[in-house]
């Protein structure tokens, strides 16, 4: 029964995939081009491409094939998985302009096409001399009343809308992508937040915690970004880092490079590391390992007392399906509860068990702020917060948008940021 059902979700999400993808070609090929021109035959062959870059990109990933086939593979690929959708969305909204732009149009044809003979009675009308309007000369039998619109401009101006609507659509969405490339490549943006803590000691009074997540090191984002995202760390001068997860897509042996500049993060009382959803996908085992000899000290369902308060970190919940999920227990049960207490996890969902564990501040990512408009109303859905500060009983979550792009190399609607935490005392 189970297998039927994936099955039949499998088909309906193929189908509704294929209807959209025949949608776009539709008003976007067919619609603006002539039957058996070359431009349909380029069109349709360059649009039906795009689907199969995207797909061997994301099974060239997940399937672990040769680093550089996933590098030649990801760019196009997954760039244009992102256009098609902004392309999408923009063809959408042009389906309620294409009868106005049609309306308009057929009334500046209806007024130039106006009987001359009508202009020479209004003038003479206006200009009071009572004179006759010259008559119209008689028109042949079965001929086109003048004035009356022929076919082809019906033909001519469809086109016209067809071309003016998708040409936009596809410049929109090409512009939209183009932004949020630039979003990306750029490198994240510091953004900062003052959490108070009831237990915190007066000493700890403006302690700062560099919260990063989901840099995702990978085909697409390799070395000159991690680079830019250790300076950007370093320039806040931390007390403490925490990378809670989402690191890479991929092996050590083809983003060790990549991760390199990790190397360089400093912080007075160093750098912390948890696993991500991400690191199971590409070999957790092997990511602690390195991370470690990258300077950053893995918690693995693991406690540190620091002088001002307790940390922790959780694995992700992926790691459940291969024995090595969260353990809270193992991770908190122990403590001692007067102490202030700040707990790394990927993943937002797990909140209610850190209330239930009595962690004043939980650091999470994951969800890339949805990364992609309007994807976040989606991944809101799906985690209790999607991006900021919010209390659940006792407990503060805090959610960075992440430093990196998962997929597309696209943001839209979600800057990426790194965040400096600063703790608040009520002593102070």
């Amino acid at each position: 029964m189970g297998v039927l059902l994936g099955v039949l979700i499998g088909a309906g999400v193929i189908a509704a995939f294929g209807g959209l993808l025949w949608y776009v070609w539709r008003r976007v090929v067919r619609d603006t081009t002539r039957p058996g021109t070359a431009w349909r035959r380029a069109g349709t062959v360059l649009f039906f491409t795009g689907p199969l870059l995207m797909f061997s990109a994301l099974a060239a990933e997940r399937g672990g094939a040769p680093f550089l086939l996933q590098q030649l593979l990801a760019w196009p690929g997954f760039l244009w998985m992102a256009w098609a959708l902004y392309l999408l969305l923009a063809l959408v909204v042009g389906e309620a302009v294409r009868p106005l732009l049609s309306r308009w149009l057929r009334s500046r044809e209806a007024i130039s096409a106006r009987p001359a003979f009508e202009d020479e009675a209004r003038r003479a009308d206006e200009a009071g001399t009572g004179a006759q309007p010259h008559q119209p000369e008689k028109q042949p039998e079965g001929a086109k009343p003048r004035g009356a619109e022929d076919p082809g401009s019906h033909l001519t101006r469809r086109l016209f809308v067809s071309r003016t609507v998708a040409g936009t659509a596809a410049a929109a969405a090409a512009a939209t992508v183009g932004y949020g490339t630039y979003n990306v490549l750029r490198g994240p943006r510091i953004k900062r937040v003052t959490v108070p803590l009831a237990k915190l000691p007066r000493a700890a009074h403006g302690y700062r915690i560099a919260v990063v997540s989901d840099i995702h090191l990978g085909p697409v984002l390799g070395e000159g970004f991690a680079r830019k995202v250790v300076d950007t760390v370093n320039s806040t001068q931390p007390d403490l880092i925490a990378v809670v997860g989402d690191l890479v897509d991929g092996d050590v042996a083809d983003l060790a490079g990549a991760a390199r500049p990790l190397a360089d993060l400093r912080a007075r009382h160093g750098a912390f590391f948890v696993t991500g959803n991400h690191e199971y996908f590409s070999g957790a085992e092997q990511w602690v390992d390195h991370a470690r000899e990258l300077g950053l000290r893995p918690l693995e369902n693991a406690r540190t007392e620091l002088p001002y308060f307790d940390l922790a970190g959780v694995n992700d919940v992926q790691g459940e399906g291969e024995g090595e999920g969260p353990d809270f227990g193992k991770a908190l049960g122990d403590r001692d509860r007067s102490r202030t207490s700040v707990l790394m996890a990927h993943q937002p969902v797990v909140i209610h068990d850190a209330v239930k564990h009595g962690v004043d501040l939980q650091l999470s990512g994951h969800t890339h702020g949805g990364q992609l408009w309007p994807n976040n109303f989606i991944a809101d859905l799906a985690n209790p917060t999607l991006a900021g500060l919010e209390r659940y009983g006792d407990t503060q979550l805090y959610v960075t948008r992440g430093a990196g792009a998962w997929g597309p190399p696209v943001r839209v609607g979600a800057p990426s940021d790194i965040t400096v935490v600063e703790l608040a005392s009520p002593r102070a």
